[in-house]
This record gives structure tokens, sequence and C-alpha cells, in this order.
């Protein structure tokens, strides 16, 4: 026996996580597409490989269904709420168009003022319940602001951590 969703949401709101955009370029002539994600990970440092999971509802899935399909995760730094909010709440308008935005090595776009930013290819694809979970293979990275914190999300808002007293 498996406990309801509401249980599971609401034992893992609990849990802090940063706050990434992934965005996705297609090999195709599509523009760039790009959403808010907390389930990002590191998984193997040898060769480089991160997770994300994406809903199967979303059409960032269809996308990175394709063969050829590219993303970068931008790991976004604690004044980047709004960069946050804009990919995970905006849908008609370009979410682009605020932002520094360039490309590395595959053609994903970065946020070039990101705390990070990984850029990957696809190395595999395993569905998971109501996701897909992506693995990507970093094939250039940056921190463009290592000195910053990160941009954390927990039960259900956006915090930001403090350094421990001395």
């Amino acid at each position: 026996m498996t406990i309801s969703s509401e249980k599971f949401r609401d034992a893992l709101r609990h849990f802090p996580s940063g706050v990434t955009v992934v965005t996705i370029q297609t090999p195709t002539d599509e523009p760039p597409h790009g959403l808010t994600v907390s389930a990002f990970a590191s998984v193997s440092p040898e060769p480089p490989i991160v997770l994300i999971a994406i809903d199967h509802r979303a059409s960032a899935n269809e996308m990175l269904a394709q063969e050829g399909t590219v993303f970068a995760v931008n790991i976004l730094a604690q004044d980047q709420m709004e960069t946050s909010n804009r990919f995970a709440w905006l849908k008609d308008q370009d979410r682009f168009a605020v932002g520094d935005w360039d490309t590395a090595v595959t053609g994903a776009p970065i946020l070039k003022d990101a705390l990070a930013w990984l850029d990957c290819k696809i190395y595999e694809r395993h569905p998971a319940g109501t996701h897909t979970i992506y693995l990507g293979e970093v094939v250039a990275s940056d921190v463009p602001r290592p000195d910053e914190a990160p941009l954390v999300y927990w039960n259900r808002g956006y915090r930001c951590l403090q350094k421990p007293p001395k």
C-alpha cells in the first residue's frame, strides 16, 4: 500500500531544495523553452552527470523526448526569485525577454549571471510515475557568482540562507 499524493507532498515540502531554470533547445527550428525546476541532482562526477525530473504534462517533456535535444541547468542565486517566477508562471510571453542569455557548447540557453550553470546533452531517459527522469552529461559549466548564496525553496516559499554565527 502506498501513501496518498497529498501526504507525500506534505512530507517533501519540508525538504529544502535549490531552484534552477532548465532551458531546452531542440534540434529543430523551435524557439528555446525553459521552466523552473527543483527536481535536480548530481549523479556522477565521472562522467559528469546530473538529473532533472520533468512532469509528463509539461511541454518541456515532449521537447526533451526528441532525439538531439539538449538542456542547460541554470542554478539561481537568492536575488533571482523573479527569474524563477517568470519561468514557473509566465505562459503567453517570451520567458527569455528578461535576463542576460547566451549559449555555451550545446546551444541550450544559459543565464550568464546565474549562480552557476551546467550545459548538458541527454545521456539517458527513464519514465518514473508521473515524470520522466532525464540524465544529462555535462559538457560545459561555469560559476559566474561563486561567493553568493543560492535561491532555496522550502515549505512552499523561497528562503534566504544565513551564515551561522562564529
